[in-house]
């Protein structure tokens, strides 16, 4: 198997794509889903009180052969196909290895295509990027960039563009054409480890171009994970992967320029200070309170990011983790929140204050632990399912319904395990999803990543029979 670079059955790809069309008018707001989803059960599950999933979103999941590599890697409803790319170890066009644990993404309309850059989970040891794009020559994570022609859907370039950091799980995009990329990751140097600078921090990489290594260090040092922007005030919220984090807000002195500074907040609430427990419908009024420090030199929770703002009253989220502004608010999500520690997705109205829980899972079948997130041009929310077992991304409708899209298949036959030089049984099955987005000019295509064994999917369809 190979990088993908020459047409394989693109008449198939390319009537899928024309058939969508442009995209259809974005869906109401989540905003109100609250409200529209008073009983749990009827907006979970819609069918009855199985607690399984049941005839919402695009109907039955198949296996679907991918265009690449002929292996049915995913199973999707009918209608969809896909191309994989950028697997582990494949080659990119820079003549650099592709990188592993493939992690949280974002798509950028430019005039060559759509550019995706992709996190890559990993920790200490060699960068993969050049000298000039890493921050840290002793830590092996950051990014790669890739291009794809959604006219020809063709996948044509990849690069490494930013290394030295650790564990960038997600990011968020901005409106000015980057992608944020997060450390999940407190490293200080010292011994036990081969660490040369403080870690903790998040990066800019421009869609089109390299990262200067960079830390911005204004926007906190913490264990982050997912970032939002808002694109008419420019704040920047961010997620914490912890079990007792905070929601933070960051603002910039200049929108455009993240390493000017900013102001760094967390969320307070009129009613409480803890959100782990809530349940869909749950809401409260939101305030902003200033974290005095936003780059603590020392690991000590007090005198933590979280450790002040809860000192000065921000509530509590139970690992916080996929962002994204969509439909006019702040989506962000709570991997092991609610009552059953299953997933919360809650949404922030920047212009209401108003702070709600819009779904929390009350079945495993159902959802469990969302991480990445991201919205359609048609305003469905799309869910990266990292739990136990065979793993889902989910759709979420604007009524508050669930539904699988898509499920990992990915089972590799010991001649594939040879060549790509992975170890293991070959099933992947039990493999987080991360990274969706959907190319942002239509929506024709959407993007995701398997972490492991680390693949990037580009997916078309009929996008316009549902929601996403």
């Amino acid at each position: 198997m190979t990088t993908h670079s020459n047409p394989l059955q693109r008449r198939s790809f390319l009537k899928a794509a024309a058939g969508v069309g442009a995209a259809a008018a974005v869906a109401s707001p989540f905003r109100a889903m609250g409200a529209r989803a008073a009983s749990p059960d009827r907006a979970q599950n819609p069918g009855g009180g199985s607690g399984k999933p049941s005839g919402v979103g695009y109907g039955p999941l198949a296996p679907v052969r991918d265009e690449t590599s002929g292996l049915e890697l995913l199973m999707l409803p009918k209608g969809f196909e896909y191309i994989s790319y950028g697997w582990t170890n494949d080659a990119m066009t820079d003549g650099r290895a592709t990188p592993g644990a493939h992690d949280g993404m974002a798509a950028f309309r430019t005039n060559d295509g759509v550019r995706l850059v992709r996190n890559h989970e990993q920790g200490l040891g060699a960068p993969f990027a050049p000298a000039a794009n890493t921050y840290d020559p002793a830590a092996g994570g950051g990014t790669t960039t890739m291009l794809f022609d959604p006219d020809a859907g063709q996948w044509r370039e990849s690069y490494a563009s930013l290394s030295g950091t650790i564990r960038n799980c997600a990011g968020g995009p901005t409106p000015h054409g980057t992608w944020i990329s997060c450390e999940e990751n407190l490293t200080i140097p010292g011994p036990g480890n081969t660490a040369t600078r403080l870690h903790g921090y998040n990066f800019e990489v421009p869609a089109n171009g390299m990262a200067s290594g960079e830390a911005l260090v204004a926007m906190g040092r913490f264990n982050h994970e997912a970032t939002a922007t808002d694109p008419t005030t420019g704040y920047v919220y961010q997620t914490e992967d912890t079990g007792d984090s905070v929601l933070y807000r960051f603002r910039p002195n200049d929108p455009v320029n993240l390493a000017a500074g900013g102001v760094l907040e967390a969320m307070a609430l009129a009613g409480t200070t803890d959100t782990r427990q809530w349940m869909t419908g749950q809401s409260d009024t939101a305030s902003w309170v200033v974290v005095d420090d936003p780059d603590p030199q020392t690991n000590d929770y007090a005198m933590s990011t979280r450790g002040q703002a809860a000192a000065k009253g921000a509530a509590l989220i139970t690992r916080g983790e996929g962002a994204w502004f969509g439909n006019g608010v702040v989506y962000i999500v709570a991997s092991n929140g609610g009552p059953l520690r299953l997933g919360q997705v809650f949404a922030y109205d920047p212009i209401t204050n108003d702070f709600s829980c819009v779904f929390a899972s009350t079945s495993a079948e159902l959802l469990g632990a969302p991480d990445n997130i991201c919205v359609s041009p048609r305003g469905g929310i799309v869910l990266c399912e990292d739990g136990s077992g065979l793993e889902y991304m989910h759709g979420l409708t604007p009524d508050g319904q669930i539904f699988r899209f898509a499920q990992n298949n990915v089972v590799l036959p010991a001649d594939v395990m040879a060549a790509k030089g992975y170890s293991g049984s070959g099933d992947y099955t039990g493999s987080e999803w991360a990274g969706a987005t959907f190319e942002p000019k239509n929506g024709n295509w959407m993007f995701a990543n398997l972490q492991s064994p680390g693949i990037t999917f580009a997916i078309t369809g009929p996008w316009r029979k549902g929601t996403l």
